[in-house]
């Protein structure tokens, strides 16, 4: 199959997979196509928002309907780090044996990730950016593809560990969930208290969403828009020759290399399951939001005179 083909096939699968998800998920089409764009661009996502807005019900939908093997880990202030990747024990020939934790699967739902501390959650930093984990000295492979979707509840909230910057860094897209419209809170209401359960059928492989990965790092994309994206990015670091005053007045540090990387590879992918074969500023622009929001650090005059992360983005535009 060509390219163009590829691209077309890819356009009518999306959109079905978007309705099977539908089937569950009411309403949040922009959050699920980011945490669909970053999948489809091999990247990690980090869900940001208040309890009961169905981010781990989300994730739970978007993995079998991916067809994908999928684990749940439960972030908790008492977890260690062998929960997560697993330990060597004795079995009954006196022989150590590796036991693999639930890190061990193609998706994998990071419950909470800021109620753990940050021991426990640099436990998944090996396994975000070498897809394997070394236990007692020996690597272990992971399954390909692999995913971090991680929740997280407001850093302000009680009992939580904010992520360290190297963290944070790792994930692609940081979402924001907002509270559904009357309307769709009426819909799910009403999904939610029947006795009927909608049958998510999984309409990918393993195989095809590694096919899809390869197929957006093949697509070209024009000079001008590395270009933009590079300078966009450059724009948000304080102490470059290219930073509007709006940056050295409320920024103490801005995005690195590492942002561009995701803003090229996000915008093919979003320009792919929109039906175009070389990405525009436009599809840039579109994922700069998510991906920038949670590389760029305010200082304390912006969180006094309540800046946001989207207002100065925005400003970038």
């Amino acid at each position: 199959m060509s390219d163009v083909a590829a691209v077309e096939s890819l356009v009518l699968k999306h959109q079905a997979l978007r309705k099977e998800i539908a089937k569950v998920i009411v309403g949040q089409e922009e959050v699920i196509d980011q945490i669909l764009l970053s999948i489809y661009s091999g990247g990690h996502s980090l869900l940001i928002g208040v309890p009961g807005l169905a981010k781990t019900l989300m994730v739970n939908t978007i993995a079998r309907a991916l067809g994908l093997d999928f684990k749940r880990i439960q972030f908790t202030p008492d977890l260690m780090p062998s929960d997560i990747l697993g330990s060597e024990v004795l079995d009954q020939n006196r022989k150590f044996q590796f036991v693999k934790g639930p890190v061990f699967a193609n998706i994998i739902l990071a419950d909470e990730i800021n109620r753990t501390p940050p021991k426990t959650q640099a436990a998944l930093l090996e396994a975000m950016q070498e897809r394997a984990v070394t236990i007692t000295g020996k690597r272990h492979e992971l399954s390909l593809p692999y995913f971090v979707l991680a929740t997280q509840n407001p850093i302000e909230q009680e009992g939580t560990y904010p992520l360290p910057e190297a963290q944070l860094d790792r994930f692609m897209f940081a979402i924001e969930l907002r509270y559904p419209s009357l309307e769709e809170e009426i819909q799910v209401v009403k999904a939610t208290t029947n006795d009927e359960t909608p049958q998510v059928n999984a309409l990918f492989s393993a195989q095809e969403i590694l096919d899809i990965q390869h197929l957006v790092r093949r697509i070209p994309v024009p000079d001008n828009v590395v270009d933009y994206a590079v300078k966009l990015v450059g724009k948000t670091r304080p102490g470059a020759d290219t930073a509007p005053e709006i940056v050295k007045q409320y920024l103490d540090w801005g995005a690195g290399p590492r942002a561009s990387q995701y803003l090229i590879l996000g915008a093919k992918a979003h320009a792919a399951i929109n039906g175009k074969f070389s990405p525009d500023i436009e599809d840039v622009q579109a994922i700069a939001f998510s991906i920038l929001r949670h590389r760029i650090i305010k200082n304390y005059k912006a969180e006094a005179e309540g800046i946001t992360e989207e207002d100065l983005i925005r400003k970038l535009f």
